[in-house]
């Protein structure tokens, strides 16, 4: 047997040749070796190519190990700084530039003449009677001038109606001035304030409300009121010009009583303010009402009329 096996063995080699070159041969039990031969030489290049080096991909540091890649803010800064400014982006910026100050411009515009929409009723009232009080004012003081050179173009003695009317002009410059007394038709305002809520920003309102309907002369009390008398709050009392005035207020105005009296009046106006403040108002057309507190007449120093 042992011969007999080295014989096969031997001989082995010689069937495969024989079957290669004999066909029809049945194949022997060597043919059933020829996968493991051939798939020998697909494990040696397999494990040839795993011990092979790396490509640059493959030997790309781990991203957990190395530099950590940049962070979206970073990436935008980046991209941001330093700038890359083309001439197309200037001539961009320029143009937004001017649309947005035309837009500006037009809505600032467009905001003040949507200041009288936004008024109420009461007010728009008010504001058209002091447009027609002064203008009605105006008119007359062009009549008296357009009359006064009249009668200087006509008079037979110029100097004497010049020295007239200069003196009718110093006597009503000196009523607006508070240097002399006045009277003539006007209103009566009084005021009860039991509680002490009225101030001098409730007494400078009624002021100047009297003012802008025409009032010519105006007093509080015993202080003759001016263009530049000043209104103050002092530990509880209000001090005019220097001058504290007790209660109760008594406002006298000359001027038309048929624009003086609805001024305050009108809705949200003074005597409502006042009420408010729980003061008592009444208002009162005397037939004359008199204007005799004075103010010293100051001789400036050194302004002297010019010829």
């Amino acid at each position: 047997m042992p011969g007999g096996d080295r014989a096969g063995r031997a001989a082995a080699p010689g069937s495969r040749s024989a079957s290669r070159d004999t066909p029809g041969t049945p194949p022997g039990p060597a043919e059933h070796t020829e996968p493991a031969e051939r798939t020998e030489p697909a494990e040696r290049t397999a494990n040839a190519e795993s011990a092979a080096p790396q490509t640059a991909e493959d030997a790309a540091p781990d991203p957990g190990h190395g530099d950590p890649p940049p962070t979206g803010r970073a990436a935008l800064l980046s991209g941001l700084w330093p700038p890359r400014v083309s001439r197309a982006q200037l001539i961009a910026a320029a143009l937004l530039f001017v649309l947005g100050l035309g837009l500006a411009i037009q809505v600032r515009a467009a905001s003040e003449d949507n200041v009288l929409r936004g008024a109420r009723p009461e007010d728009l009232v008010r504001i058209l009677s002091d447009l027609d009080e002064r203008t009605r004012r105006l008119s007359e003081e062009r009549d008296s001038l357009e009359e006064q050179r009249t009668e200087l173009e006509n008079s037979s003695d110029q100097a004497e109606e010049a020295r007239r009317q200069t003196r009718e002009r110093e006597r009503q410059l000196g009523v607006l001035a508070g240097t002399v007394a006045a009277t003539g038709p006007g209103i009566v305002v009084r005021i009860s304030d039991p509680l002490a809520g009225v101030g001098a920003d409730h007494l400078l309102d009624a002021v100047q409300e009297l003012r802008a309907a025409g009032a010519e002369a105006l007093q509080v009390n015993d202080v003759r009121i001016v263009a530049g008398s000043s209104f103050t709050d002092d530990d509880g009392a209000v001090v005019i010009d220097g001058v504290r005035v007790t209660r109760p207020f008594e406002i006298a105005a000359i001027g038309r009583p048929q624009d003086l009296e609805p001024a305050l009046n009108i809705p949200g106006g003074v005597v409502q303010s006042l009420e408010q403040e729980s003061a008592a108002v009444t208002i009162s057309r005397p037939e004359q009402v008199t204007v005799d507190a004075l103010r010293s007449s100051e001789q400036p120093d050194y302004a002297q009329s010019s010829p």
